[in-house]
């Protein structure tokens, strides 16, 4: 396919024309795709899976794309078991381009709209990732790669572009793959030794990646997992044991792990990712390292780790090792080792999300091989083509909005030798909920846009008085008390006489709303003005009736109600005072 004028050429052939190489044979951007495409001459035979073609290495003079270049030399890369055809030979080119062909165009700078970062995860005691994917390489190949696990109805079906998701990235201790013998307990069946639920919010302004300690104390479901010859066995639950037994022991798998979740916070997992030892040091090495930093210097025997106090680059075994050591930092326990992996996951997506590696074909082949190769997915996201479509709606994602944070907990008030922990019961409920409500822990401010413009437009129009306003008051998650205290300020201070008290809402909500038919938004704007509600807490749908038999609104106070008579904001939940950091942020270990 020959480019258009708006497709940007990518790591051609060099500045000019090779000897010895055709320059039609190069990778272009589609610009209506976002990705990368193999241009061919129309008589050029071309592979059903084809691989980048790139020169043998030859000095032109010119900068390459690894120092920042445009343009420059390269060497070829192969899929793995198959060879690349060779360059094709051609007589020496003419002092003007043969009629037909197009010259080589000046590279444009690319621009943020077409990066894609695909997420996925890996390592015994850290996991989670984020690696360019372009449709240029081999996606039947790369699909190969992907291992898949069969959960039944623990997952979703499918994955839709247009809602929130929530995706459980499992990191096991289970000792596969060539160099890691010496890691984990012997024997392992592989449990979770690493968990993080991570929550990307439907208007993908934010995402929240939280952290379940592994010796957290939960109740394992009965969990009906798939056989290989395609049969299917119940494991039974188990009840006040360690979360990192809902995988692995008894013949748990993944589905096993996502009831676990469900069952200990309220949030559904729709998808799955899991990967062992490997991923951290097969993906950090793809990106030539990862920056790490350290208050003190850290020589731990057990892991093998040293480093010298301040900022470092670490790959490979390193990287495992850092991600893994528990004696380094802290108190030497898991809570701590989480923090550490936390900072060093933020420093892996900006490693990944950057210039450097986002333009360099060769990364990309590498981080792509590597990362299909490390993980285990859901039947449903199996596929590369659904993989990427995942990708697609996390680059949405701004790195300042994406927020680390581990389930509050104390130690288990059961044991007398505190080894595990509990949820805590006055944090740990409001982190779930607000999770589950889509409510970003950050400033989003492509969300606040959203609701001023649905301000605008709900709020413009008529106001009925509000001595016409008929609205019935629930408590939906507002201190007790809340909804008489509401519809006496409305009654006696806001004129809102046509109001009464219909008691306690079906089910908790984290934002006030308000439900109102067509033919009440009148009515509904005028409530909004007394209220301060914005436009996304008012709910257009259908009407419902009184103890009267007259229709009326239906005001639900939820957790953000701050006090009879005092303005709400639908974006000002109160986040709870936990310990937790951005992608965007440079920490250093302590």
């Amino acid at each position: 396919m020959a480019p258009t004028e708006d497709w940007e050429t990518v790591d051609a052939q060099g500045r000019g024309r090779a000897d010895d190489v055709d320059p039609a044979d190069q990778w272009v951007l589609n610009p209506r795709t976002g990705e990368y495409e193999l241009r061919l001459p129309p008589s050029a035979p071309q592979s059903p899976v084809p691989g980048p073609r790139r020169p043998a290495p030859r000095d032109t003079g010119a900068p390459s794309p690894a120092d920042g270049g445009t343009t420059g030399s390269a060497r070829r890369t192969t899929a793995p078991g198959r060879e690349v055809p060779p360059q094709r030979r051609r007589r020496p080119a003419p002092e003007e381009p043969a009629p037909g062909r197009r010259g080589r165009r000046p590279a444009k700078k690319k621009s943020k709209g077409k990066k894609a970062l695909l997420w996925v995860g890996g390592s015994t005691a850290f996991v989670v990732l984020a690696a360019g994917l372009g449709g240029y390489v081999y996606l039947k190949h790369l699909e190969g790669n992907v291992a898949t696990t069969d959960v039944g109805s623990a997952g979703s079906s499918s994955f839709s572009k247009d809602e929130a998701f929530n995706i459980l990235i499992i990191g096991t201790d289970k000792r596969t793959g060539a160099g890691n013998e010496g890691y984990g307990d012997a024997g392992s069946v592989g449990h979770a030794d690493t968990t993080i639920l991570l929550h990307v919010a439907k208007d993908r302004s934010n995402a929240t990646a939280l952290s379940i300690p592994r010796d957290l104390i939960v109740d394992i479901p009965d969990c009906e997992t798939k056989q290989e010859d395609g049969s299917t066995e119940i494991v039974p639950g188990e009840q006040d044991v360690r979360f990192n037994r809902s995988l692995g022991e008894g013949g748990r798998n993944a589905g096993c792990t996502m009831l676990a979740v469900k069952e200990a916070t309220g949030i559904q997992p729709n998808h799955f990712m899991m990967a062992d030892f490997n991923a951290v040091k097969t993906l950090t090495t793809a990106v030539d390292g990862v920056d790490v930093c350290v208050e003190n210097a850290v020589d731990d025997p057990k892991s093998h780790l040293k480093l010298p106090a301040g900022e470092s680059t670490v790959e490979g075994e390193q990287a495992l090792a850092f991600v893994r050591t528990r004696h380094a930092f802290g108190n030497e326990g898991d809570l701590d080792r989480i923090k550490v992996q936390q900072q060093f996951l933020g420093s892996l997506m900006r490693k990944m999300s950057s210039s450097d590696t986002l333009t360099s074909p060769t990364k990309l082949v590498k981080l792509a091989e590597a990362a299909t190769k490390a993980l285990t997915v859901d039947k449903p996201i199996g596929n590369v083509g659904t993989l990427k479509d995942i990708a697609l709606e996390l680059k949405k994602v701004p790195t300042k909005n994406i927020t680390f944070l581990t389930v509050p907990v104390i130690d288990n008030p059961a044991e007398k030798v505190k080894a595990t922990v509990v949820p805590n019961p006055s944090e740990a409920p409001q982190i779930f909920d607000m999770i589950k409500n889509d409510i970003s822990f950050t400033e989003v401010e492509k969300k606040e846009k959203k609701e001023k413009a649905a301000v605008a437009a709900r709020l413009k129009g008529e106001k009925s008085d509000p001595a016409e306003v008929r609205v019935r008051v629930m408590n939906g998650g507002a201190p007790a008390g809340s909804a008489q205290q509401e519809l006496q300020y409305l009654q006696t201070e806001a004129g809102v006489t046509k109001s009464e008290n219909a008691g306690n809402a079906d089910a908790e909500v984290a934002k006030t709303t308000l439900e109102y038919a067509p033919d009440q938004a009148a009515q509904a704007r005028a409530l909004a003005e007394i209220l301060g509600l914005s436009g996304a807490a008012m709910k257009p749908g259908e009407s419902v009736t009184n103890a009267q038999g007259l229709p009326t609104m239906t005001l639900t106070l939820g957790k953000d109600f701050k006090g009879a008579g005092v303005k709400l904001d639908a974006a000002s939940v109160k986040t709870p005072d936990v310990e937790k950091s951005t992608a965007d942020q440079k920490l250093c270990a302590s």
